[in-house]
């Protein structure tokens, strides 16, 4: 069974994530949708709420597991023997951070595959944090997000 990770704050979860989530079940068997939490890191969402978000935007679909993590990706990659972590890209600003990430995780573990998949031109330019501003400025995001997300955000 080939499985991979798919790490992110998902601060919240957006339908820009769902997407690569679900283009990245067309690869493979199983992804593990998984929270990474960063104590040093201010946070609108608990990790159980993200995770209560994110299970409740994957019930549909199969193979999706999702959990957090306060520690390194690689390190609950090897924890749970899985050698692929599934990353999304939107600009070229994206592509220099994944790429120094990409390097990190090969130094940390020689094992570890970074597989990118290029966001749809519709969900190209939605950001976490673009959603929350958009939110809090009166914008209707209802098509951004699942509602799941909505239901916080209300």
């Amino acid at each position: 069974m080939k499985v991979a990770i798919y790490p992110g704050s998902f601060d919240p979860i957006t339908n820009g994530h769902l997407d690569v989530l679900k283009r990245s079940l067309e690869v493979f068997d199983k992804v593990i949708v998984l929270v990474a939490v960063n104590p040093d890191k201010h946070s609108r969402f608990s990790p159980d709420d993200r995770v209560a978000m994110i299970k409740e935007a994957t019930q549909d679909l199969d193979n999706v597991e999702v959990d957090y993590s306060t520690g390194l990706t690689v390190e609950y990659a090897k924890k749970h023997n899985v050698k692929h972590l599934i990353r999304g890209l939107r600009a070229v600003t994206d592509f220099e951070y994944e790429f120094q990430l990409a390097v990190a995780n090969e130094f940390a573990d020689k094992d570890i595959d970074m597989i990118f998949f290029m966001s749809h031109g519709e969900t190209n330019f939605i950001t976490s944090s673009m959603i929350m501003e958009l939110y809090k400025n009166g914008v209707d995001v209802s098509t951004l997000v699942p509602n799941s997300v909505l239901k916080r955000l209300k």
